[in-house]
């Protein structure tokens, strides 16, 4: 036998089963009332403030950093609440998301407020409101905490005021501008958040005229130490206009661009003083380390009521007013004009959608009798482009013809009228064999003569068509002509050659310079319709003896040199009677005929004027 027992074991005096668990219940809750002092000690110690809140917000315990933060006793702390110690009950969300918390429906809750320290100083907490217990067990004990964010903070408005602030003028940027421009309008077009306000807002943009000379020649920084002193002039301007400080926004938007809001406008007059304000103060002398500096302003000026605009459309109408300034002749204010907008815009449709419209198609051609003054029989035509638009109806050439030539289109879009004008000139001439041919009149812009191989297309066309070159002739403007060498004057000779006739159109008007029809390839002088006016005796008018001597001069020296005149807007017989006794020899107007289609013009090719 080993001696052992299963009895009891010597010296215990417990029974078999019962020692251990007694001895481990004892060391459980030995051990967890020293955690619980482990954690009031940390919670009483903590430098961060903290409470213990209850399920109805009050403060079940608090400690020393938020007795420290409030300037109370913590226990005098015991049963306050704690949104109201902390501002939770400041505004609406922040109350309700605060007592979903509470209730157990939500996980945790953060905001920032602004609260007072003991010592009076303000400062910006971080308050946490987070469940101790389960959340899923429904409403408990809460933790609150307040972090003190003030540095944080602090360093988040320095780092938006370097985002929002230009550092050469410190005044705002274009960021904060819109911010502020955005705010106002939705603040004046609903003032109580419900209903459309009668509010108006109104802005001055500006560009500084003469400062990108002095930053050429003086360098950038007295450059920017002008925009500074421009800015502060701005500023003085602002704040004298009647309002607060501040009450208006001046802005800095980038270069040499400055823009004043005023966002309570009382109307225009307000906003044109302003402006003349502005001028005035920038047209005074700048002393800038030791540059006596002179500049001035172009300002654009919109006002308007808030409701029914944006910031994206003021800002646009303020630019575009602007570029009138400029173009209207700098220093000066201009005030936005709704109809000159319109007729910007209708310049702008039509630009985008010119060179589709070429290949698409829309494009006509009406043509207008040149006819003999002799005889008063047709001897050409002259073709004249309409466009068939599909929102503007039928435009005459004065509205699209300027754009092409800006944007080159004019090249395209002449290619095609000079094709189409020989192809219907060689089938007049096909349909009406027993008849003289009819000649053909096309415009050529300047830029055609330099941006396309001119003479290389009038050959192709001319062979494609089968018309004779002396059926054609381009009619180029005097100042398009004026001055020609090198390529124009290359291009003019080379279609003389080729027998095409040059014809120089509204002629008198440009340069009043004879001598270069000495050495160009002309061929036709058209005198313009301003001159032929003056021949008017009906409706009481008195004929001008100046226009009469100087169309009588002008064509005895064309003759002389060889050239055929044509006189344009002939509207009277007292007009055709008296130019052709002067010796002129074909006239184009409204007495004879407007621009009609091409089937008119197959009436009247070998008709003769009544006898008598």
């Amino acid at each position: 036998m080993s001696g052992t027992s299963e009895g009891p074991t010597p010296g215990t005096g417990t029974s078999p089963g019962t020692g251990p668990p007694e001895v481990t219940h004892r060391d459980h809750q030995g051990t967890g009332l020293a955690e619980l002092r482990d954690y009031r000690a940390a919670f009483a110690s903590a430098t961060l403030p903290m409470a213990v809140v209850d399920h109805r917000g009050r403060i079940v315990r608090a400690n020393d950093a938020l007795g420290g933060l409030l300037g109370a006793e913590p226990a005098s702390l015991a049963g306050q609440l704690a949104a109201d110690l902390t501002g939770l009950t400041s505004d609406a969300p922040a109350r309700r998301a605060y007592t979903e918390v509470l209730r157990g429906t939500r996980p945790r809750f953060r905001c920032a407020r602004q609260l007072k320290h003991a010592d009076g100083s303000p400062l910006w907490a971080e308050v946490t409101v987070v469940p101790m217990g389960d959340p899923a067990s429904g409403a408990g004990r809460v933790l609150l905490s307040v972090a003190d964010v003030s540095d944080r903070r602090e360093l988040r408005e320095r780092l938006r005021h370097l985002r929002t602030h230009d550092p050469v003028t410190l005044l705002p940027n274009r960021t904060l501008f819109l911010e502020r421009l955005s705010t106002a309008l939705e603040t004046l077009s609903s003032p109580d958040g419900s209903s459309p306000g009668q509010g108006r807002i109104g802005l001055c943009y500006l560009d500084v005229d003469g400062f990108k000379a002095v930053n050429d020649t003086l360098g950038h920084r007295i450059g920017d130490r002008l925009l500074a002193a421009v800015a502060g002039r701005l500023t003085d301007c602002a704040e004298g206009d009647g309002h607060r400080a501040g009450g208006h926004l001046v802005a800095r938007l980038g270069g040499d661009e400055f823009a004043i809001l005023v966002e309570a406008s009382s109307g225009t007059p307000q906003l044109t003083g302003l402006a003349r304000s502005v001028l005035a103060a920038l047209q005074r002398p700048f002393e800038v380390s030791g540059h006596r500096l002179s500049v001035s302003a172009s300002i654009g000026v919109v006002e308007r009521p808030s409701a029914g605009t944006s910031a994206t459309a003021l800002m646009q109408a303020a630019d575009t007013t602007l570029y009138w300034a400029k173009e209207d002749g700098r220093a000066r204010w201009t005030l936005f004009d709704p109809e000159r907008n319109a007729h910007r815009m209708t310049r702008q449709a039509l630009s985008s959608t010119l060179r589709p419209a070429v290949e698409r198609g829309e494009f006509t051609l009406e043509y207008q009798p040149l006819v003999g003054m002799a005889d008063e029989v047709v001897r050409g035509v002259e073709a004249l482009v309409r466009w068939n638009h599909p929102r503007f109806g039928l435009l005459a050439p004065s509205r699209f013809v300027p754009i092409a030539e800006e944007d080159g289109t004019i090249v395209q879009l002449g290619r095609w009228i000079l094709r189409t004008a020989c192809r219907q000139a060689r089938r007049w001439q096909l349909e009406h064999p027993d008849e003289s041919a009819l000649f053909i009149s096309v415009n050529v812009a300047v830029r055609q003569v330099w941006d396309s191989d001119l003479v290389t297309d009038v050959a192709e066309i001319l062979t494609e068509t089968g018309l004779g070159p002396e059926l054609l002739q381009l009619e180029l403007t005097e100042s398009a002509v004026m001055g020609s060498s090198g390529r124009p004057l290359q291009v003019l000779q080379a279609l003389s050659d080729m027998g095409v006739r040059i014809a120089i159109d509204d002629f008198g008007t440009g340069y009043s310079n004879l001598a270069y029809l000495s050495r160009l390839p002309v061929s036709v002088l058209k005198l313009d319709g301003s001159f032929v006016r003056g021949f008017r005796y009906e409706d009481g008018a008195h004929p001008s003896p100046a226009d009469e001597t100087i169309v009588e001069a002008m064509v005895q020296l064309a003759h002389r040199l060889g050239l055929t005149v044509t006189a344009e807007c002939v509207e009277t017989s007292g007009q055709a009677e008296r130019l052709r006794r002067i010796g002129c020899d074909t006239g184009q107007g409204w007495l004879y005929s407007r621009a009609v289609a091409p089937e008119r013009i197959a009436e009247l090719i070998g008709a003769r004027p009544p006898e008598g």
